[in-house]
């Protein structure tokens, strides 16, 4: 017998093939995991937290926290407290993340692959890049996670003669859904739009790109009027709805390397174009990715950053800036459908070290600040309280390095404006009679970080931990706080 000719009977060959390219392009994407002491990545400091807190709880040592049972955006936190079980948080951090992004970057490369019908070896530092970009900096793992295997999934489908595919691609969309429901969503959507799509004659089939842009347009004018759900649909982000502002992270020297990347990407496409214009076949094979994008972008442009469903719950935020990482990635798809030249590689190549340097110096930055949390957290008596007010640098993107004292935390104090527990979201919460180790009100959590809070007596006793040289934003500061306190800090809330 043959074997089968199957997009993964494809990989198989590929991986046969090209198994020391594949290792050394592994090698090289997991660096960043491994060049600083902790990966800096904005929530990841709350889920290594919360992974402590659900080992507490198991022991019975956490009085007004349990573990609830729920079936979506917890991939990451069970992997993560399951590997730090055997080897430690400070090892479970890096194994695990590493397995994500080797998962995200993979998931991406063989979702491209299947759309445009070549590997796209040439866009690997675009997709180096995207791994590193703002929804990992951010530290929306379960999110991250769900992407490149919402991509994996996408990529066993893609072509319609394979219908034995769809067995493992249900597998791997249960863990999809595992890591976080918009990945899920994003992989019906397209099975869908694919579906419909070949039902509908010559031009009719930009009705289904048409038809998102209406809802898209619904939906912002219905949120508009409804006092029933609290929308935000404020975004500064440049590049909001287009997907480079991925690459937009820690300040603006990061705009001017999106925006090169932007322009030097749309320079490849359309010469690309100008040669290949009459060639058959060209605009067939650009149809899908090209309709895909406008849809994203359509979505992104309407859709709100932060909903509210109801006064007493939790923000459920930052859905475009999560959604561009999609938008990026299909704009990839765009791009692989040009004839592979090897300035292109060397163009990408060029921006994604100038990337990556950025990153190094600016995360580096963050684990001298990190290092220094640990030192004064160090000292303090085991079960303190601990309010972090943590700003981040004036333009920076990376609002979570208020994060930074979680793993600081971890064995020795508690992140009293913890917010998971309270937002009822997550895996760990709070019991109807409250805990001590965390606040019960989501509004007072994110007020307490934020600098807007005035303690109160059930509040105490508990430190605040802050920012005390404006010259120096790594030096931190370790002060009692007494009743009628406010947990901000003056003096660089100024500079926000």
């Amino acid at each position: 017998m043959t074997e089968p000719d199957s997009a993964i009977g494809d990989s198989l060959k590929f991986m046969q093939r090209n198994w020391y390219w594949v290792l050394g392009v592994s090698a090289l994407v997991v660096v960043p995991c491994l060049w600083h002491r902790h990966i800096e990545a904005g929530d990841l400091g709350s889920h290594v937290y919360n992974a402590w807190l659900a080992q507490l709880i198991a022991k019975g040592q956490a009085p007004g926290l349990y573990v609830a049972p729920q079936w979506h955006n917890i991939l990451f936190d069970v992997m993560l407290l399951h590997v730090a079980n055997w080897f430690g948080f400070a090892a479970a951090e890096k194994i695990v993340v590493a397995i994500c992004v080797l998962i995200f970057f993979w998931g991406a490369f063989a979702f491209v692959g299947a759309v445009t019908g070549r590997a796209p070896w040439t866009l690997t530092p675009c997709i180096a890049m995207l791994a590193y970009g703002y929804c990992f900096n951010m530290g929306f793992m379960n999110y991250y996670m769900s992407l490149g295997l919402g991509f994996l999934c996408l990529a066993l489908v893609w072509r319609d003669d394979e219908p034995r595919n769809w067995i493992p691609a249900v597998l791997i969309a249960v863990l999809v859904m595992a890591a976080h429901p918009m990945g899920l969503l994003w992989v019906i959507g397209v099975v869908v739009y694919r579906a419909i799509r070949p039902a509908l004659p010559g031009a009719i089939k930009l009705v289904v790109p048409l038809a998102v842009v209406v809802a898209c347009s619904a939906l912002r004018w219905y949120l508009h009027r409804s006092s029933a759900i609290l929308a935000d649909f404020y975004n500064p982000a440049p590049f909001r709805a287009i997907g480079v502002d991925q690459l937009v992270l820690y300040g603006t020297r990061y705009q001017f390397l999106a925006a090169a990347a932007l322009i030097f990407g749309i320079a490849c496409f359309v010469l690309d174009v100008v040669a290949r214009l009459r060639e058959p076949g060209y605009w067939k094979r650009l149809e899908v990715p090209l309709e895909l994008y406008l849809i994203l972008f359509c979505a992104a442009s309407f859709a709100p950053e932060n909903l509210r469903f109801s006064l007493h719950a939790a923000w459920v935020g930052m859905l475009i800036s999560r959604l561009t990482a999609i938008s990026a990635i299909v704009g990839l798809c765009v791009l692989g459908c040009m004839r592979p030249r090897t300035w292109h590689f060397a163009g990408f190549a060029a921006l994604a070290l100038i990337f990556f340097a950025f990153l190094y110096q600016d995360t580096g930055k963050l684990n001298r600040l990190e290092t220094n949390a640990e030192t004064l957290l160090s000292r303090v008596p085991t079960g303190t309280r601990v309010i972090p007010n943590v700003y981040a640098e004036p333009g920076s993107r990376i609002a979570f390095i208020v994060h930074i004292a979680d793993r600081a935390c971890v064995g020795r104090c508690f992140i009293y404006p913890n917010y998971e527990p309270s937002s009822n979201q997550f895996r760990v919460r709070i019991a109807k009679g409250g805990s001590w180790l965390a606040s019960s009100s989501p509004d007072d959590a994110n007020d307490m970080q934020g600098g807007g809070y005035e303690i109160q007596e059930s509040d105490l006793p508990a430190k605040l931990l802050y920012q005390c040289d404006p010259q120096d934003r790594t030096k931190l500061c370790l002060r009692d706080l007494t009743e009628g306190d406010t947990t901000g800090n003056p003096e660089f809330q100024s500079d926000e």
